[in-house]
């Protein structure tokens, strides 16, 4: 038989906390810090999407998609489906299908550590997806077995259910709840000193002296005189 493990679907978060990480760039994080961040192959297929909430987790073997048309009946909305292929890079698990069946279960974004099908249908439901690439080659249900809500691996990071899933343009970051907040407070920080000093540039400062680069190869420059 097939080994199938799924544990508990996990908290969700704060609207409160969700309304903050949406207004947190992932290059704006990028900045200070170093993890975290899925490998840069996987990459949004809508322009001009962020999405932030928790992760549903799901691990599935090479062109089964078996517990994945499961776990889709189990969506809550605000939740986040994150797949961990298994380093299956040749089959689709996600295309038209599947993309409307987590829209209708009020899921907010999918990410997939492999290929997805049917971009038509993706861009047509207006729904957030992260994947690396197409392909015509799908899935399909020869139950095989899986994991859903145990930890797993996407984009080379570690992702357990429940934890933060901010994606927007330039990639996706996992983070754990209990810093998510301090993190999007020192983003929105940042964020807004970034806006300051873009207006000081437009009025004609130059950005090397606001940011003290020009002093420091002014100095060096000096230094080694």
């Amino acid at each position: 038989m097939p080994d199938y493990l799924i544990d508990p679907m996990p908290p969700q978060l704060s609207a409160a906390l969700v309304a903050k990480l949406q207004r947190v760039e992932t290059a704006t994080v990028g900045h200070s810090r170093h993890w975290g961040f899925m490998d840069r192959g996987i990459q949004p297929v809508l322009r001009g999407k962020r999405i932030a909430g928790a992760a549903v987790t799901l691990a599935i073997p090479s062109q089964d998609s078996t517990l994945l048309h499961h776990a889709l009946g189990l969506l809550r909305p605000g939740d986040i489906l994150v797949v961990d292929r298994l380093g299956d890079d040749k089959h689709a698990c996600w295309g038209g299908g599947v993309t409307i069946a987590a829209k209708t279960a009020g899921a907010i974004g999918g990410i997939v550590d492999g290929p997805c099908t049917d971009l038509a249908e993706i861009e047509d439901s207006d729904f957030p997806m992260w994947c690396r690439g197409m392909t015509p080659i799908t899935t399909r249900v020869y139950n095989l077995g899986g994991t859903m809500n145990r930890a797993i691996s996407c984009g080379n990071v570690p992702v357990n259910a429940g934890d933060v899933i901010l994606a927007d343009e330039s990639g996706v970051l996992v983070l754990a709840v209990a810093e998510a907040e301090a993190i999007a407070d020192a983003a929105i920080a940042r964020q807004e000193r970034g806006e300051r000093n873009q207006e000081r540039v437009k009025a004609g400062e130059k950005l090397g002296d606001i940011s003290g680069a020009t002093k420091m190869v002014l100095d060096a420059m000096k230094a080694n005189d």
